[in-house]
């Protein structure tokens, strides 16, 4: 069980990174940008939820921030769900 918490922690934690390039590109690249476009295909689909709850304050969009936050949660609780398993 440790093996697949860590598989997963793992996950989580490439996932996070690609929602920190996704923040960052959205910045500096051009939105039809093959490379932007295919990190937002990925992690659009996690940020509408939480923009349909949350909307951008004074043009700043705080929903990676929530994701990310979201996503350390569930994996620190799957983590030590799976590991006292073990």
């Amino acid at each position: 069980m440790i093996l697949v918490a860590v598989i997963i922690h793992r996950v989580i934690q490439v996932f996070i990174l690609v929602v920190v390039a996704q923040a960052i590109l959205s910045f500096f690249m051009d939105p039809f940008h093959p490379i932007r476009r295919t990190i937002d295909r990925i992690v659009d689909p996690f940020l509408a939820p939480i923009r349909r709850f949350l909307p951008p304050i004074a043009n700043l969009d705080f929903s990676p921030i929530v994701l990310i936050i979201l996503l350390q949660l569930i994996d620190s609780i799957i983590f030590r769900l799976l590991s006292s398993l073990a």
